[in-house]
């Protein structure tokens, strides 16, 4: 996934032909940024009120993107945090975790104008058009200075799925396999160590060259009409654990219980869990060495991480691997470098991360994305938007009502049931639910 999505030479992201774009209803997908403006303008004012309920802090704090797309939210997120001065003010630097040099310069001619760009040593930096804020680019967020003075504001839309996945199939115990060899004093005969498992084992499934004879059917290799050539690659089952098998699916009891049901498949995420720790130290900072593990490095912990992306509230996702060229679905190993790759995202999994990650943090949700809209106001704003275009212009509401319609949408596969919103926050015992996940400004209703 991240060679055919991120290599500098060949990847998705990171080289596209001139005049080309993977946003939008010209290129192959298209995001709630892009959709309706109501949505970055929520994130917005959802930031508003976490830095309101930690006090109003007057400095120190950044706003962290990582996978920005176009700046398309960013843009929407900074322009209605400017009618709120005081937040504004308090904001030393905005970050943008990129890889995508192309990616890159659409985020900048966004959300800078005119403003030049200068390469810096941890990445590229230029001025916001909005209240002349520094914007720094980074490929990496371990690139971002981790000062446990600051308050760090960190929004994930659509970056986890992008994240490489490991699969994992349970198989049963086999017969123990014996063969005879001729040994310098006769026959000797010898079992195979890979066959003497008296339980369930997990088996990696590896990318392997297709086969004409193949019957293999998965979301991986989906049954595609008769004219499409069949891709290149596939999923396999591996004939003898590896390294990946032998310690990820070790690391959860979620996994470990489905060991035991052969035929089961799980999709692991190192990575992704590696990113959901680091939002959980830069907000709560890491557990104090040689201290109780309520301690931390961050004396007083402050910041967030919104994280918005598709996948299960609770199960683990199977079998989710999946690719998207023109808005439709197809084999994630035809065209590489041309296809967009994602898998669900494993939102419990990134809570057990954050939460072994830091004792400073605690984590709020998942929860379905159409209800947290509306819990933000959605149709609110979407009326107040309406109002503003002539009364002749009923088509001009009608998109607006359409578009919010599309992101809160619950029936079938609509994105308001198949995207999951989840926060971190700073540890407070529970007494404190963020807005959105049933918490209130100031204690208003």
């Amino acid at each position: 996934m991240r060679q055919c999505l991120t290599s500098p030479d060949t990847g998705y992201y990171t080289t596209r032909t001139e005049g080309t774009d993977q946003f939008g209803q010209k290129g192959d997908f298209i995001t709630s940024p892009e959709i309706s403006q109501i949505f970055g303008e929520l994130l917005g004012i959802w930031l508003v009120t976490e830095w309101m309920a930690q006090g109003k802090r007057s400095s120190g704090i950044e706003i962290v993107e990582v996978g920005p797309g176009r700046g398309t939210l960013m843009d929407d997120m900074m322009r209605t945090i400017l009618n709120f001065k005081p937040l504004v003010s308090s904001i030393e630097s905005i970050y943008l975790v990129e890889a995508s040099t192309a990616l890159r310069d659409a985020q900048r001619q966004l959300l800078c104008g005119d403003a030049p760009m200068k390469e810096v040593e941890n990445g590229f930096v230029s001025r916001s058009k909005y209240a002349d804020i520094p914007i720094i680019w980074c490929e990496d967020i371990r690139f971002i200075p981790n000062d446990p003075s600051k308050s760090p504001f960190i929004f994930a839309h659509e970056f986890f799925d992008a994240l490489p996945i490991h699969a994992f199939q349970s198989v049963a115990p086999s017969p123990t396999s014996n063969s005879t060899i001729t040994g310098l004093n006769g026959p000797i005969t010898v079992t195979d160590p890979s066959s003497t498992s008296q339980t369930p084992q997990w088996r990696e499934l590896v990318v392997t060259p297709t086969h004409s004879s193949s019957n293999i059917i998965t979301i991986s290799r989906p049954s595609l009409s008769t004219q499409a050539p069949s891709p290149d690659f596939q999923l396999s089952l591996a004939k003898a654990s590896t390294p990946s098998s032998l310690v990820l699916p070790e690391i959860s009891p979620r996994y470990k219980v489905l060991k035991h049901t052969p035929g089961s498949v799980i999709e692991i995420s190192p990575e992704s869990h590696s990113y959901a720790a680091e939002f959980a130290q830069r907000i709560g900072g890491s557990p104090a060495p040689s201290s109780a593990s309520s301690q931390s490095t961050k004396p007083a912990p402050s910041g967030a991480a919104l994280i918005l992306d598709y996948g299960p509230l609770s199960t683990i996702p199977m079998s989710t691997l999946r690719g998207i060229r023109a808005h439709k679905l197809v084999s994630p190993f035809s065209n590489p470098g041309l296809v967009d790759i994602s898998a669900d995202v494993d939102f419990t999994a990134l809570a057990e991360a954050v939460v072994n990650a830091s004792p400073g943090v605690e984590v709020h949700g998942p929860t379905e994305q159409g209800g947290w809209l509306e819990r933000m106001g959605v149709w609110e704003r979407s009326k107040a938007l309406s109002e503003n275009f002539k009364n002749g212009d009923a088509e001009g509401k009608e998109r607006v009502m359409a578009a919010v319609g599309r992101l809160v949408e619950r029936g079938g596969g609509g994105m308001g049931k198949l995207y999951k919103v989840m926060v971190i926050v700073p540890e407070n015992g529970g007494k404190r639910q963020p807005v959105g996940f049933g918490g209130s400004v100031g204690g208003l209703p």
